[in-house]
């Protein structure tokens, strides 16, 4: 009788924690990084702790731990005893299209992409997310560019999240709804519609808008979840839970690997 007293109160509190977190379904976020203090022992403990499914994203392209498909082998190999995890490829730059073989992504699985970095209209290498390595000569003819960049990442790229969504540069971010006006995020969400590409809810940027979310779930397009932490000080995913809310995103608007493509 005491036995089954204590499995009653202990499935009561098991019910009663997870019962606090209320989500709308289960989440799932596919933008972590194993860097910092983050350790797959503590990447264990957290998505257990938060109740957050994640997916561990390689970091692949010149001048990343990955540079060569050999060396993809390694991280795969690595992940093997973790089954709980997705695996991801975050593709970095714009020429690892050219470094990465189609056997290789198939490794994966999901690839994913931003525009952060790209080479300007005067061959310029701009990484946005440093400002000394951010060119801007003019602020409409860089976010046009922008945007152009993004469309042919969409359009030309094979990949199938497109995360860190209408980030912009430490000089123009506080001017967000002016720059991201709505030719330039209907472009945008043209673009990952017709190559059925998804698209991140980012809780780190806390991006993309609510008005861009409602503009692309009208279209029709799907959505992840994603992080991208520097280390292990990262919370669940409040923003994009938010987001869920406030646009009434349900399970079948996010992208699942392995089931949706």
């Amino acid at each position: 009788m005491k036995n089954q007293l204590l499995i009653t109160f202990c499935i009561l509190i098991a019910t009663a924690v997870k019962g606090q977190n209320d989500d709308p379904f289960p989440l799932i976020d596919l933008h972590v990084h194993l860097k910092g203090d983050l350790t797959i022992e503590e990447a264990i403990r957290k998505s257990e702790k938060d109740d957050v499914q994640y997916g561990i994203a390689a970091n692949c392209g010149i001048g990343f731990p990955i540079q060569h498909d050999y060396q993809i082998d390694s991280f795969v190999n690595a992940m093997k005893p973790y089954p709980q995890f997705y695996l991801g490829m975050q593709a970095e730059g714009r020429e690892w299209v050219d470094i990465f073989s189609e056997e290789s992504l198939k490794k994966f699985d999901y690839v994913f992409t931003d525009a952060l970095t790209f080479i300007d209209a005067k061959g310029r290498r701009n990484r946005i997310w440093l400002k000394e390595e951010t060119w801007i000569d003019d602020e409409e003819q860089f976010m046009d560019y922008y945007v152009d960049v993004i469309v042919t990442i969409l359009d030309s790229e094979p990949i199938d999240i497109y995360v860190n969504p209408t980030y912009l540069p430490e000089q123009m971010a506080d001017r967000y709804s002016y720059f991201w006006t709505k030719e330039r995020m209907d472009r945008v969400i043209d673009a990952a519609l017709r190559n059925n590409v998804a698209i991140e809810i980012n809780n780190r940027f806390k991006i993309p808008s609510v008005e861009f979310v409602l503009k692309a779930k009208k279209a029709g397009v799907k959505f992840t979840i994603g992080t991208n932490n520097i280390d292990k000080n990262f919370s669940r995913p409040e923003y994009a839970i938010g987001i869920i809310s406030e646009c009434n995103l349900t399970e079948q608007d996010f992208f699942i690997p392995g089931k949706d493509k």
